[in-house]
């Protein structure tokens, strides 16, 4: 049985030391460490290749923590089950010993007790993000009741600005020289002239 280990940082800023340092204090090899500078967007990671590759029935798969899998719970499970259903590697997480595969003689009981320990959290994890959604949902809609507006707020339309598209919709002067009329910037000054015209708005009086 050989042992691995997988390291997988977000970007090149990010120091895997500390991942490295746990891997190797576990007892994995530096020559079986592989270690991947991406996001965990999806699986076509070079490195995580290579190990899934090399990787043999009976090996044995170290992680610090269970999220260097993927990026939610649902990509976690599915790697989970593809590890171990598929390639039939045990899995070890150093930060939650609790989910490792291999804790009984033949395997079975181990990636029960793992498996349903990893249900759980992904249960939580879950259900967590629903009551955090729910919550923000809730927050806005109080805050909106009481009059308070999210985002950037809009800047006035300066009162130079009807005089200002009248000129330039009569041709009097180019939408450049109207734009510095009104105190504006070109395109915020097209932007809102357009939007007058699609409106039918009369903004000149």
């Amino acid at each position: 049985m050989a042992k691995y280990g997988y390291i997988r940082v977000s970007t090149k800023e990010q120091n895997p030391d500390r991942q490295y340092e746990a891997l190797l204090s576990y007892g994995v090899k530096r020559e079986n460490i592989y270690t991947d500078y991406m996001s965990g967007k999806d699986f076509k990671r070079p490195e995580y290749v290579r190990l899934l590759k090399r990787m043999r029935r009976g090996d044995c798969l170290v992680v610090k923590s269970i999220d260097r899998l993927g990026r939610n719970y649902e990509e976690i499970i599915e790697q989970w089950r593809m590890l171990c259903k598929v390639k039939h590697v045990d899995i070890e997480v150093i930060e939650f010993p609790l989910l490792n595969t291999n804790q009984s003689r033949d395997g079975l009981t181990g990636v029960f007790i793992s498996d349903i320990t990893l249900q759980i959290l992904a249960y939580l994890a879950q259900t967590e993000r629903e009551f955090i959604r729910l919550r923000q949902a809730e927050g806005i809609a109080i805050a909106q009741a009481k009059g308070i507006h999210f985002g950037v707020p809009k800047k006035a339309i300066p009162a130079e600005f009807n005089e200002s598209f009248r000129l330039w919709k009569e041709g009097k002067c180019t939408s450049r020289e109207a734009a510095k009329r009104a105190g504006m910037s070109h395109s915020t000054f097209y932007r809102r002239c357009r939007k007058c015209m699609e409106q039918r708005q009369i903004c000149s009086k």
